[in-house]
């Protein structure tokens, strides 16, 4: 019976590290796998299992990026790299608005939204918004071509829909991507900021979640989590690799459509399953 925990928290970590950083709503997934691959756990554990994996996914992010990210190097004398510490300025500044609607809605959205309606409804919708911004977008030249040319004001605006990620199904990388693309920044800078935005959310809600839920209490459960976590970080790192390189030949449309199929998927079967 252990085995077979360790055998779907490997699961569930492969999927993590994948939709965490396409734009297809990890939620969208986890809530679909988790009707035919429940974890035998408490809901208690379920939740923090479900945000703390996202641990694994931020040190890919950390790992992939570590020389664009690091603000200090040691060549002879310390130095310190302004343009990368700027950089934080603008990622820490995009993150006020989604961090204090978290923390003041964040049991109020769950509870309201947290059902496969919402979360097939917004999978629907933005699949539908990811094919007509590339529709709109394909022909016009972006104003910011590099994350570098991100402003403190872009910034706050991506982190502004960033915010609309808190309802299920959204995807925190899909809404600050539609965001990002529609103030004028290239796909590249996009998705790149995108990536950035995960590290001080992502670390927060899953410090967050921890002290609410508190710590595993069983070796068990311990060890689900270290797997998950684990497998989360090293898929999470073909994924950013993949998308990177993806992205530089191709638009986002594919993953509309498979939203918008994902979607409609998830409310047949909730639907039919009653």
């Amino acid at each position: 019976m252990d085995m077979i925990e360790i055998l779907k928290a490997i699961l569930l970590g492969i999927v993590e590290g994948i939709t965490e950083w396409l734009p297809i709503s990890s939620t969208g997934h986890l809530i679909l796998l988790d009707e035919f691959l429940k974890l035998n756990a408490s809901q208690e554990f379920k939740e923090l299992f479900f945000v703390v994996i996202q641990l694994g996914a931020i040190f890919a992010v950390i790992t992939f990026y570590w020389k664009k990210l690091l603000p200090f190097s040691n060549e002879g004398k310390l130095h310190v790299k302004k343009d990368i510490l700027s950089l934080w300025g603008k990622i820490l500044f995009a993150c006020i608005p989604a961090a204090i609607i978290g923390l003041l809605l964040d049991d109020w959205i769950d509870s309201l939204f947290y059902n496969y309606q919402t979360v097939s409804f917004t999978l629907i919708l933005y699949g539908i918004l990811f094919i007509l911004i590339e529709n709109k977008t394909m022909d016009r030249t972006p104003k910011i071509k590099e994350v570098h040319q991100i402003d403190y004001r872009t910034a706050l605006l991506i982190g502004i829909f960033q915010v609309l990620a808190l309802i299920p199904g959204t995807s925190r990388s899909g809404a600050t991507i539609i965001g990002a693309m529609l103030l004028g920044t290239s796909r590249v800078a996009a998705t790149e900021f995108t990536f950035y935005l995960a590290i001080p959310v992502m670390f927060g809600a899953s410090l967050l979640k921890t002290a609410k839920l508190g710590l595993p209490g069983t070796s068990l459960e311990i060890a689900v989590l270290l797997t998950g976590t684990i497998v989360a970080f090293f898929v999470s790192i073909l994924a950013i690799r993949f998308l990177t390189v993806y992205i530089k030949r191709h638009n986002f449309k594919v993953f509309g459509w498979y939203r918008i199929v994902l979607g409609v998927i998830v409310a047949a079967i909730f639907l039919f399953s009653k």
